[in-house]
């Protein structure tokens, strides 16, 4: 899924579960929305900008020209590093452990990193097996899901962005209709 989209799911998912805890009156649960949706493309952040500032510093120092994402320009733009990193960044097992250390060094779970789960569960489905496929199992597995749509397939993105649409103005008017009760 695109940058954009898991930014958006990422924080409307932590504004979700804090409402929910806020209508069971958990006074002490709260989800930063912010650093949520930080870690809801943190690890596409992090498979992917090495390769971009090599391959713009190619453009500009070297007069390399960048054409996307063919085979050549993969290796010019030094992608086969974002291919080693996104295998670490789009693991359950690596989250999992990530997560659990977080948690031990805190003494609380951060539930902020949550994003970075829905960012995986997400992908699962919105790759295919020719680009970028999630590693979800990685490193006890190389099985990746071999059904998935491609997330820029014009279909997937209408109906995705018509959910975005759909959750966040919902997301607004419940915002709107607290302010309104409170002036009242």
């Amino acid at each position: 899924m695109d940058i954009l989209a898991h930014t958006l799911w990422a924080n409307a998912a932590a504004r979700g579960a804090n409402a929910i805890a806020s209508k069971k009156e958990k006074r002490n649960f709260n989800i930063n929305p912010a650093w949520t949706a930080f870690f809801g493309v943190a690890p596409d952040f992090f498979a992917f900008t090495a390769p971009f500032i090599i391959a713009i510093y190619q453009v500009i120092f070297l007069g390399s020209s960048f054409g996307g994402f063919s085979d050549h320009h993969r290796e010019i733009a030094g992608f086969d590093i974002a291919s080693y990193l996104y295998q670490f960044s789009h693991s359950l097992v690596i989250f999992v452990l990530v997560f659990i250390l977080v948690w031990v060094i805190s003494k609380r779970p951060r539930y902020e990193l949550l994003g970075w789960l829905l960012h995986i569960f997400i992908d699962i489905p919105s790759h295919m097996l020719a680009f970028y496929a999630t590693p979800f199992l990685f490193p006890i597995s190389d099985y990746r899901f071999p059904y998935g749509i491609h997330w820029s397939n014009q279909w997937y993105m209408i109906v995705n962005y018509t959910l975005l649409l759909v959750v966040w103005g919902k997301i607004f008017l419940n915002k709107y209709s607290k302010k309104n009760l409170e002036i009242k």
